[in-house]
């Protein structure tokens, strides 16, 4: 059983998602031009205001590469890579104890086959394997935060091994995101080498049985 303290955390987060949803705070989110704006205007306190806002934004499930374009033509290619790696990397540590802290008991319930199996695959070198499965080109990044929440396995090799794994595709869509911000046909030409690259590193990886093992275990069926 929860305890009070435990379901008023809970309650206040499905809040603030609520208003994010209902408000159009996300539209704001994957708006490049409003985002660029909002950023040269606040300064450094409205870049942190926007690496919190895309925490929630890929926290929940969306889409982190959307973010590396918007904040790639804010920011630049390397700057927008940095930026919306560490904004997604808050976001799955938020995922991360929400499940751990919160949604454990009923998620162990729901998902009991994919959490066993999710400890066996992952109880050692959990920074190499999560590093795995986040280059793969299939699987869900919020089903990846949630079952390791409610699994066993210790919270930094995930960390280190999501914010490693995030790296290689978030510097392609915000390298993207800079060229169209700069009229850089360079930066458009990397980028779209860099995820060609990314892709066949995927589709490789995706192909060995191991990697494929690892990532049915976090694959997001219905």
């Amino acid at each position: 059983m929860f305890n009070w303290s435990r379901w008023l955390v809970f309650t206040v987060l499905v809040l603030i998602g609520y208003m994010a949803i209902h408000n159009g705070w996300f539209d704001f989110i994957a708006d490049r031009a409003q985002v660029a704006n909002y950023i040269h205007s606040h300064g450094l306190e409205g870049l942190m205001a926007i690496i919190l806002a895309g925490a929630l934004f890929t926290g929940i499930g969306a889409p982190r590469q959307l973010f590396a374009f918007v904040l790639g033509f804010g920011l630049g290619g390397i700057n927008g890579t940095l930026a919306s790696t560490l904004a997604a990397a808050i976001g799955a540590t938020g995922c991360f104890f929400t499940a751990r802290w919160l949604l454990r008991t009923s998620l162990t319930r729901r998902f009991g086959r994919r959490m066993r199996q999710f400890d066996e695959l992952f109880r050692e070198q959990t920074l190499l394997k999560v590093l795995m499965v986040r280059l793969l080109p299939v699987g869900s990044n919020l089903a990846t935060n949630l079952v390791a929440g409610c699994s066993d396995i210790r919270f930094l090799p995930f960390l280190a091994g999501s914010t490693l794994g995030y790296l290689p595709q978030m510097l392609v869509f915000a390298l993207a995101g800079a060229g169209i911000g700069t009229a850089d046909e360079y930066q458009l030409i990397l980028s779209v080498g860099l995820f060609i690259v990314a892709s066949m590193i995927g589709a490789l990886l995706y192909h060995n049985q191991r990697a494929r093992t690892l990532a049915n275990s976090v694959y997001d069926h219905p």
